[in-house]
């Protein structure tokens, strides 16, 4: 008996060693991946501060024409929402967290009345809304992990073409917030009407967590000196406008990659201590055990010894 628990607690030992291996690998991968997402996101950032400047200084120059684009909308009747998580797992709250605060969003606007259309990005808000019944109008896979401009143009496109034909008076982003690797979260964002940039915090409508929001750098800039427009303001700002969703699209997409490979880095390095942990209690339990079959084994040899000595004394 205790001989095939010994061989039970062997395998299983083995196992949990091979898993080790794998989560080890996945963490060592998710952090060189980080690296190269903050790289794409530094870079990413003088092409989106300089479409925020553009924005801002049309503005000043007109702002009769501005506030068709610009601003919160007086009246809300349909909002477009756009969730952007990752196509796989194993990354701890990342993707449920997001998921969590769109779903907390589409419950607040239907209490409200508001009619809601929703598109995603990652194959896993897919699976979860349509598992809760909740209708996806178009969802993006494959791009979540290393987005290309090309991607976001894509995105872009889709969420604002029911804006720009008047089906909805306000587009809405939910995506994880990339600070530091230290500090992720996650945050409801209007992409149209664009932001007012005179505004430092109207691109922030809501956010699910504390501490300090990192309010965009392409939301607050500072110009100086004398602009002319070619063409007129409007027709410069029908032009921008797009260009400036793309940017924050695009912008959402890479913080939200890097924001994956760092829940995935610290999933993976927990896991492998866990492996750990338990690799150590069951090398007890089964030491243990054969420690158990030895002292049996020597008992029944004493009283083996015992009784054979008896017998030759009677």
């Amino acid at each position: 008996m205790a001989g095939g628990q010994e061989r039970v607690l062997r395998r299983r030992i083995r196992s949990v060693q091979s898993t080790k291996k794998i989560t080890k690998a996945m963490e060592l991968i998710a952090a060189s991946q980080i690296v190269r997402s903050q790289g794409r996101i530094a870079a990413n950032r003088p092409y989106r501060a300089g479409m925020a400047r553009l924005v801002f200084e049309a503005a000043q120059g007109d702002p009769t024409a501005a506030a068709k684009l610009l601003g919160a909308p007086e009246e809300r009747r349909a909002v477009a929402v756009l969730a952007v998580v990752a196509d796989r797992g194993l990354s701890g709250p990342y993707n449920s967290s997001v998921l969590r605060a769109t779903e907390r969003l589409l419950v607040e606007l239907g209490s409200e009345q508001i009619q809601t259309r929703l598109f995603t990005v990652g194959k896993k808000a897919v699976s979860y809304f349509r598992f809760r019944g909740q209708e996806v109008e178009q969802g993006f896979v494959g791009i979540s992990e290393r987005p290309a401009f090309s991607d976001a143009r894509a995105v872009a496109a889709a969420v604002a073409a029911p804006f720009v034909a008047g089906d909805v008076d306000q587009v809405l982003l939910v995506s994880t917030r990339f600070h530091s690797a230290g500090h992720q979260e996650v945050e409801v964002r209007q992409l149209l009407p664009l932001p007012d940039p005179s505004e430092p915090a109207a691109g922030s409508v809501g956010s699910s967590t504390g501490g300090g929001a990192d309010r965009s750098p392409s939301l607050v800039v500072a110009t100086g000196g004398y602009t002319e427009f070619e063409p007129d303001v409007e027709t410069l700002l029908e032009e921008l406008a797009p260009k400036a969703v793309e940017s924050e699209v695009f912008a959402a997409l890479l913080e939200g990659a890097a924001s994956f490979f760092t829940a995935q880095q610290r999933a993976m390095a927990a896991a492998s201590d866990n492996a750990d942990e338990l690799v150590r209690t069951l090398s007890r339990v089964m030491n243990r055990a054969r420690q158990d079959a030895i002292t049996t084994e020597i008992m029944e040899i004493v009283g083996g010894a015992e009784a054979l000595r008896q017998s030759k004394g009677a």
